[in-house]
């Protein structure tokens, strides 16, 4: 299973860097997806873009694909837990999901101390921070090892080239971002969906270390949104590397996001070029994840991607 380096290489010259639909009115860019509304729906465009330290970085061949399609299987998988905003897949890197109204607040699980982005646990903890989003953690504890109980880390949601900054429970009711009986159902809600990933995870050779939920509203209903336990809005380490107190494989975008802190790129400035192995490397782990989770083999989608996805929209929407 997996592609061939060879492969890699060839599908790098056709990565989606952004897809321009003029038909459908402007186009709205995230770190990662191309946005568009359409009759009232949000037409969700993954594209290969990478981004950390809340900055784009470049691109990775066939991310986009492995985003979208993984983000759909892990929404059918946890749909008994929580409804979602899904409503097709009409293109390995499109997704069409009902409008929502999100919720300003990013929801991070942890179940590890770990991280280098400078509101990880692990950089507050090293720090001296012993009671980090006000959550009180013990002393002596080593990067990467479990915590006594996953933990819930909120931030905001900073636009495009902001830093999302660092929240607590109480912050978030008195400046009310979110009503009180809303966060303790979404907090239930997002420890079921950490807890379902763990063991999903587990049973495919991985750890599922920490991740990012977001919500909105749906006629007043909670409801699932954006990406769901993908390499991007989460962190997995290779099982079989874990030794607590070191630093296991890593499976994730943290693979390239590692290459930038070591050679001091944290999110200031413009960042270094990636070089070609680093890419194809980050694109191998991603399709391996993919493949490890879903027990399915990673199938690419036609190339040129770009030609294909604006195909298969303007089926999909008669246009």
């Amino acid at each position: 299973m997996g592609l061939s380096a060879l492969e890699l290489q060839k599908a790098l010259a056709h990565a989606v860097h952004a897809v321009e639909l003029p038909e459908l009115g402007a186009r709205r860019a995230g770190k990662v997806r191309d946005i568009y509304e359409a009759g009232g729906r949000l037409i969700l465009i993954a594209t290969d873009r990478i981004s950390a330290f809340d900055r784009v970085l470049g691109v990775i061949p066939y991310k986009g694909q492995v985003l979208n399609q993984l983000s759909a299987w892990w929404f059918e998988q946890t749909r008994d837990l929580i409804p979602n905003h899904v409503l097709a897949v009409p293109d390995p890197n499109v997704m069409v999901a009902q409008r929502a109204q999100p919720l300003p607040v990013e929801v991070v699980v942890r179940g590890y101390i770990t991280g280098v982005t400078r509101t990880s646990l692990w950089t507050l903890y090293a720090q001296g921070e012993r009671r980090p989003y006000g959550i009180p953690l013990p002393e002596g504890l080593r990067k990467n090892d479990p915590l006594p109980h996953p933990i819930i880390t909120p931030t905001t949601k900073a636009p495009s080239g902001a830093h999302d900054e660092v929240l607590t429970r109480d912050a978030i009711l008195e400046r009310g971002l979110v009503p009180a009986d809303l966060w303790e159902r979404i907090e239930e809600v997002a420890l079921a969906l950490f807890a379902r990933g763990q063991e999903i995870a587990r049973r495919a050779g991985l750890i599922l270390v920490d991740t990012k939920y977001e919500f909105g509203l749906i006629d007043g209903q909670l409801v699932l949104i954006d990406e769901l336990h993908t390499p991007d809005s989460s962190r997995y380490w290779l099982a079989e590397t874990y030794r607590p107190g070191s630093d296991p494989e890593p499976m994730d975008k943290e693979f390239v996001r590692a290459w930038f802190a070591a050679r001091g790129y944290r999110g200031d400035g413009s960042p270094p070029e990636m070089p070609p192995e680093l890419i194809l490397e980050a694109a191998a782990r991603y399709i391996a994840v993919y493949e490890r989770l879903t027990g399915e083999a990673f199938r690419p989608g036609e190339l040129p991607a770009v030609e294909r996805i604006r195909r298969h929209l303007r089926d999909f929407l008669n246009l």
